[in-house]
């Protein structure tokens, strides 16, 4: 008999902590878009990996310019296109760096909008939280250790930005990277 229930003890232990795991990228998401609705700095802060997430967004943004670059027949046909293409990665290094902070993840959050690096202004806290009520999100698992957040403004369907989760940990997950999707491209 206690054979029996120790074995039952371990199979519903077993079960919690796998749900547990299961769950926790969903928490730390629901912990991140609280956050950042709330314009809390100092809890994105925490739940954000921030040198990650600025390679991420050089790589998105480098690839998204470079596309457009190769797309405007203008740039295609002159020979500054190759130097942009050249210079462009640099410069967008030095604004994304400078550019992603709490204030403008909070942002992204609420607006489904990946950051301008071009733009100086920061955000207010509390005008994006209004926008948040437009956003549609669809949670899932990109892998074992990826989860990914897809916010898509319902104004703007075809474009579409993904808040990724990376483990970090058992049951610890941190914004890591995004990827930005936009239908819209020819």
């Amino acid at each position: 008999m206690i054979k029996k229930l120790v074995v039952g003890l371990a199979a519903v232990a077993i079960v919690v902590l796998v749900a547990a795991w299961a769950a926790a990228p969903v928490l730390s998401a629901q912990a991140l878009i609280r956050a950042a609705k709330a314009g809390d700095a100092d809890r994105i802060e925490q739940l954000v990996d921030f040198p990650a997430l600025r390679q991420s967004l050089k790589d998105e943004l480098n690839a998204e310019l470079a596309a457009q670059m190769r797309r405007d027949p203008r740039m295609a046909e002159s020979g500054l296109g190759g130097l942009g293409l050249i210079l462009a990665p640099m410069l967008l290094s030095g604004a994304v760096d400078a550019a992603v902070t709490p204030e403008v993840v909070a942002q992204m959050v609420t607006t489904a909008e990946a950051p301008d690096p071009t733009v100086r202004d920061q955000p207010e806290p509390g005008d994006a939280a209004d926008e948040g009520d437009d956003i549609h999100q669809a949670w899932g698992y990109r892998d074992l250790n990826a989860f990914a957040v897809t916010l898509t403004d319902r104004d703007h369907p075809d474009q579409r930005l993904a808040l990724i989760l990376e483990r970090r940990g058992l049951f610890s997950w941190k914004l890591a990277a995004v990827d930005i999707q936009n239908d819209a491209r020819p």
